[in-house]
């Protein structure tokens, strides 16, 4: 008997299908800042995440270059804006569900980048395996959050205290990282270990003068190196000589422990005979030594050590210990237990997105995400279920535009500007008859969101061009209407149109004997809307 099966994680109620209705978004004008940007298109959302990514799917499939989450951890603390307790397979019902939207939001070349702790991030991490392909893990990331000290020592004696959480990083299908590097401005032992040299070697070589001093400091070096000798050169490049090196503090490390023939040869071309095998450059203001073998035959240099002696960017690895956990108050918010540090999201934005880009964070919470993609010229989409979308994430937005100068505001000169639109989730499209076994169209919505939900509703896209409401592609239109329909009345609304566009009509009051070409459909409100009309009313 033949048995098949994949690899994947289960748990109650995970096939429960659920469809969610395509809401429409209404701006808040009052809420909106467009002050200094009229032509913004960043959005700040009030409402429960899974409808509003469903509401942005038609316009945003496809487009976010970044997309970073902080979820709750479900640790089972309550929490004073979330209630981060539910049960363990409501938890990955709630993430699976928001996870799809997120996929297809991404673009091809984006990356999503989810914080969590402990708690779930084994089950985390099979449920992205499962969602966006176990191909498309990218890293996972371990970040120091916080110190050794305080409460979490309070139980030292049971458990080791809390100190790191994750990022499970994954793309849609390709990507490419900008490098993010640390800066090493002390001499500590992770800095010597990269370079195997310590600070007292590199000072006594670079002040060498004769065979005898070179030949003293070759008996305590490493074996890995090899032997010095009295053919080496010092030189400083000049301000106007330093671009033919494309050499300089930021691209050091990429130099470091290379054996890229080329890269060495722009550093020691013209100014240092090939046959010597040593070089010290000065290249603004970073001193590099460059240490090589050469085939005096082809003359490729070998390379054996180029570094630092001043500073040196060092690349990011999967062990991120430079994050600031100092960051009570940035943008003048404080959500306790909810707030993420500006340094932790800049590296992030940096790594997986560039100016004019789209990030999105759909658990907002006290604004972090959309404060630095805004300080980092990303354009960027915020929802926000609870209060705090009030009272934190429009507080700190109105706070950045402004030009408040915490977290990473000196770091990128950030003075100021810029603008978003503040947006509320529709209520339902339709509601039940007070009385009536019936269902009618909500009474919040006005014809203008009424055409707009239901071109959303069929799949067209809202804009209102003359007769015409939307078009779902260059042939396809759709009308809706509040008046009677009659034959005299379709005429008049497709008589501008090509015999090879169909249009779609939705109305109230309909002619019964209508005799319709094929281009042309025609749909009564709301009773066709309800055979569309399956979704969960409301999520939570």
């Amino acid at each position: 008997m033949n048995k098949t099966g994949k690899l994947e994680l289960t748990w109650v109620g995970k096939n429960e299908e659920k469809r969610i209705e395509p809401r429409i978004l209404v701006e808040d004008k009052s809420k909106s800042n467009i002050q200094h940007d009229v032509e913004t298109e960043n959005m700040l959302i009030h409402g429960d995440n899974l409808i509003a990514l469903k509401a942005l799917e038609q316009d945003y499939a496809g487009k976010i270059k970044c997309i970073y989450i902080d979820p709750p951890y479900n640790t089972g603390n309550a929490f004073e804006h979330y209630d981060d307790g539910v049960e363990h397979s409501i938890w990955l019902t709630l993430m699976k569900q928001r996870l799809e939207l997120l996929k297809g939001l991404l673009s091809n070349d984006g990356a999503i980048v989810i914080q969590i702790d402990d708690n779930e991030q084994a089950y985390l991490k099979v449920l992205c395996d499962e969602i966006f392909g176990r191909v498309n893990h990218v890293n996972t990331i371990v970040v120091k959050m916080s110190d050794a000290s305080g409460p979490k020592m309070a139980h030292i004696d049971k458990k080791f205290p809390k100190l790191k959480e994750y990022l499970l990083i994954y793309k849609k299908e390709k990507i490419s990282i900008n490098v993010q590097t640390e800066e090493k401005t002390k001499w500590d032992s992770e800095y010597k270990n990269f370079l195997d040299l310590s600070k007292e070697d590199i000072e006594k070589m670079l002040n060498l003068t004769n065979k005898n001093e070179i030949d003293e400091v070759n008996e305590k070096l490493p074996s890995s190196l090899i032997s010095l000798n009295d053919a080496f050169k010092k030189y400083k490049v000049g301000q106007s000589e330093k671009d033919k090196f494309n050499f300089s503090r930021e691209n050091a490390w990429r130099i470091a422990r290379t054996s890229n023939a080329s890269t060495i040869r722009r550093v020691i071309q013209n100014e240092t005979d090939l046959n010597q095998n040593i070089a010290i450059a000065i290249v603004n203001d970073v001193t590099m030594f460059v240490k090589a073998d050469f085939d005096r035959g082809s003359k490729e240099p070998r390379v054996q050590y180029v570094f630092a002696s001043d500073t040196m960017n060092v690349p990011l690895g999967d062990l991120w210990l430079h994050i600031n956990t100092s960051f009570n108050s940035e943008g003048g918010v404080t959500l306790k237990n909810g707030q993420k540090p500006e340094s932790l999201i800049k590296t992030i934005i940096a790594a997986f997105s560039n100016p004019g880009d789209f990030v999105l964070d759909s658990f907002l919470g006290s604004g972090t995400t959309a404060a630095v993609a805004h300080k980092m010229n990303r354009k960027w989409i915020g929802i926000e279920l609870g209060e705090q979308a009030y009272t934190h994430s429009k507080v700190r937005l109105d706070n950045v535009i402004e030009g408040e100068q915490t977290g990473i505001s000196k770091d990128v000169d950030w003075t100021g500007g810029g603008g978003y639109r503040f947006y509320e989730l529709a209520p339902s499209l339709l509601e039940k008859h007070p009385i009536l076994p019936i269902y009618q169209i909500n009474n919040d919505y006005n014809f203008e969101m009424l055409c707009e939900a239901i071109c959303k509703l069929e799949g067209f896209k809202y804009e209102p061009i003359g007769e015409m409401h939307g078009k779902s592609s260059e042939t396809r239109y759709i009308h809706i209407s509040k008046d009677y329909i009659s034959g005299e009345y379709i005429q008049n609304i497709v008589k501008e149109l090509d015999e090879n566009h169909s249009v779609l009509i939705y109305g109230t009051k309909i002619q019964s004997d209508l005799k319709l070409p094929e281009n042309i459909e025609v749909k009564r409100i709301p009773k066709d809307l309800l055979k569309k009309y399956d979704f969960e009313s409301e999520v939570r």
